[in-house]
């Protein structure tokens, strides 16, 4: 049996793997920062064989309530992620399996590689109604992609979509490829109202560095890129710095920037209710989207989420904190979680790529019915 992570991802440490039944790995931490959480490795050699797989640092790992209750996930093709048994016994976590082919994939969820993402933007890019817009490199020297989606217009609103802030958090970008799937189904009216009526840029990967090291947060700097907005830098977080020059030149009247949470079993939206310029109109508004959501999709609902900030108290390095208080408008954090939803479970798969992808699409309908309002 050999464990390895060396591609796209990939993070783990091989301590010791000669008994089948006991085999020792440990999550290595973010790239010059302190998190650790997503795992990601392959196990060839065991077809046929019962293995235990112990995570021994899991305790030690940034959400350790993350663990509880939580089922890893595994593939064969790389393609169809399945959860797998799992136990976390309060020190670490314990992967039982027993692979029916040579080579099998483990993960903290289904991974989204570089590779997929760079499909994603040569293919989104060819449709008739988007432009590719490179705004520089990151730290690493890869490319920051945003595509814009529809064509000026007077009393067109600017909706920006940002995912993957996190680079742990791949169901963000799951969610992204159902997004733009939606968006760009010229048979879908929704889609076609939208574009007549908005025109929307869409960043699907803030971190490209951490999610091709592996990274559960940082960037290649060890910066947390959701921590960096109100002073970003050319040196520490490009990625923000030239996000946020780009959305100053657009200006912005609607953002969702999607994230996914470790330890709630729930889909939900972090508001912006603590920042300086919080009002009822505000208030209203971010009620009616939720509302919408929850009328588009029963994966989401608004009963369960984050403690909401105290009028003046919002952190303002925080992305939604600093866009809704510069630009005055709406903008929410949508959170997915890793494990599963507590009131529609699916027993295979969990929280899953297809169905982050459709919340994708519902997120549409829902932006849809609040756009008038904006």
């Amino acid at each position: 049996m050999k464990i390895t992570q060396n591609f796209d991802s990939g993070n783990i440490e091989c301590l010791s793997i000669s008994d089948d039944a006991n085999i020792e790995l440990a999550i290595r931490k973010d790239s010059n920062a302190e998190y650790s959480q997503w795992f990601h490795y392959r196990l060839t050699g065991a077809k046929d064989q019962s293995v235990a797989m112990h995570i021994t640092n899991a305790h030690e790992c940034s959400y350790v309530e993350g663990w509880e209750n939580y089922q890893a996930v595994a593939s064969y093709d790389r393609e169809t992620w399945f959860r797998v048994d799992s136990h976390y016994d309060g020190k670490q976590l314990t992967i039982k399996h027993q692979p029916e082919f040579d080579s099998v994939y483990y993960a903290y969820f289904a991974p989204y590689s570089m590779e997929r993402h760079h499909d994603l933007i040569a293919q989104a890019q060819m449709h008739e109604q988007v432009e590719h817009i490179l705004l520089g490199q990151t730290v690493d020297g890869q490319d920051m992609d945003v595509l814009k989606i529809g064509t000026d217009g007077d009393n067109k609103k600017v909706c920006w979509m940002i995912a993957r802030q996190h680079p742990g958090e791949t169901m963000a970008q799951w969610w992204m490829e159902g997004m733009l799937e939606a968006l760009l189904d010229q048979d879908d009216p929704i889609s076609k109202s939208l574009l007549d009526n908005a025109v929307f840029y869409v960043v699907p990967n803030m971190n490209p560095d951490g999610s091709k090291r592996g990274n559960l947060r940082a960037n290649a700097a060890g910066a947390n890129l959701n921590r960096e907005w109100l002073e970003p830098s050319m040196e520490r977080s490009p990625e923000v710095y030239l996000v946020r020059e780009k959305m100053e030149k657009t200006g912005m009247d609607f953002c969702l920037d999607v994230h996914g949470d470790e330890a709630l079993p729930y889909n939900f939206i972090a508001g912006s209710e603590g920042i300086p310029d919080w009002n009822d109109e505000r208030q209203a508004l971010l009620d009616f989207y939720q509302q919408a959501l929850i009328t588009a999709s029963p994966d989401f609902q608004n009963k369960v989420g984050y403690d909401i900030d105290k009028p003046g108290e919002a952190l303002m390095t925080v992305g939604t904190n600093y866009l809704a208080q510069a630009f005055n408008t709406l903008v929410m954090t949508l959170e997915m979680p890793f494990k599963d939803t507590q009131h529609t479970p699916d027993e295979l798969f969990g929280w899953s790529p297809a169905r982050s992808q459709v919340l994708g699409k519902a997120c549409l309908n829902a932006l849809y019915q609040t756009l008038p309002k904006l």
